[in-house]
Order: structure tokens, then sequence, then C-alpha cells
């Protein structure tokens, strides 16, 4: 039997790396689009260079951070109530068992860094990572489901994550359009 605490720190290790990473990639865009609209120079007069990145990471970093912690949030409650409504398990052994997979995150956090430049493969390592960890998930709590449970335990998930991904880009087009149609012609 393994200590289980010797893996309880992977989730927040995951998130601080992918955080650093989608930090590491806008402070980018945000540099050079502060360069091109000639704000830089006239920032370097109040802060350092050094000082203007390392406050742009931190707080890029800062929000990733609270943006991945709110989705861990979201993605344990969702599976705890697909658990309540789908299993058999009532003590939650089998969902501590499935904990174990947090290393699939680690793994897909420690390569984001390599590729910090370039946000599609921070995006499909974050994608790639969530379905390896989804399918290590169904396995792992299987046992506990009957066909129709796991049946109910996927269709939940995906409703559910299919309705808030719809949402949140809805949001962002109406909030988009409703900016573009403010600007004068």
């Amino acid at each position: 039997m393994t200590n289980r605490y010797i893996t309880s720190h992977f989730p927040l290790i995951s998130i601080v790396l992918f955080s650093l990473a989608l930090a590491i990639y806008v402070q980018g865009l945000i540099l050079t689009e502060l360069v091109n609209m000639g704000v830089y120079s006239g920032m370097l007069e109040f802060i350092s260079e050094n000082g203007i990145k390392l406050t742009l990471l931190f707080l890029l970093m800062l929000f990733f951070f609270m943006v991945f912690s709110a989705l861990k949030l979201i993605t344990d409650t969702t599976i705890e109530l697909s658990m309540l409504f789908f299993s058999k398990d009532e003590e939650g052994t089998e969902l501590s068992k499935a904990r174990g997979g947090s290393w699939i995150y680690l793994i897909g956090s420690v390569v984001s860094l390599f590729v910090a430049n370039q946000l599609i493969f921070i995006l499909a390592l974050f994608l790639l990572a969530s379905f390896i960890y989804f399918v290590f998930l169904i396995y792992k709590v299987s046992d506990v489901l009957s066909f129709g449970g796991l049946v109910g335990f996927i269709f939940f998930q995906v409703f559910f994550w299919g309705a808030f991904v719809i949402s949140v880009v809805y949001a962002l087009v109406r909030l988009y359009n409703s900016f573009m149609a403010s600007l004068p012609i």
C-alpha cells in the first residue's frame, strides 16, 4: 500500500506549471503589443525592463492559476456529483483511487513548459491530459458502476462540459460583438 500523500501535491504543481506556460506565452504577446503601440519605452522610465517582465509574469500567472483552480474545483464537484448519482460506492474508495491519476496532468504541465511559446501546443497538451485522465477515471470507477451507471456517468460529464464550453464561447462572442458594435465607424 502506497502512501496517498506522496502524490497529493501533484494537482497544485500541475496548475502552477500550466499557469506558468500560459503566462510566458501571453507575456510575450503583451510585451510585443506594448512595443508596437509605443508604450513600452515610456514604461521603462518608471520601471526596469526586468521589473515589467516579472510583474507581468506574476499577474498573468495569478490569473491563470485562478482559472485552473476554478476548473479543478468544478471538475471535482462534477465528478463527485456523478458518483453520487450513478455509483454504488458509498465510501468513496474508488474515487480516491482515481485521484492517483494526477500524474497525468503533472506530465502534461511539465511538457507544456517546453512549448510555452506555442499556444496551440499548450492547449493541446491540456486537452490531451484531460482526455487521458477522463479515460483513466472511467477505468478506475467502472468497478462500482453498472452499465447504465457508466453510461450515465459519461453522459453527465460530457453534457456538463459541453454545455459549459458552449456557454463560455457564447458569452465571449456576445461580448466581442457588443464591443465591435460600439466602435465608431
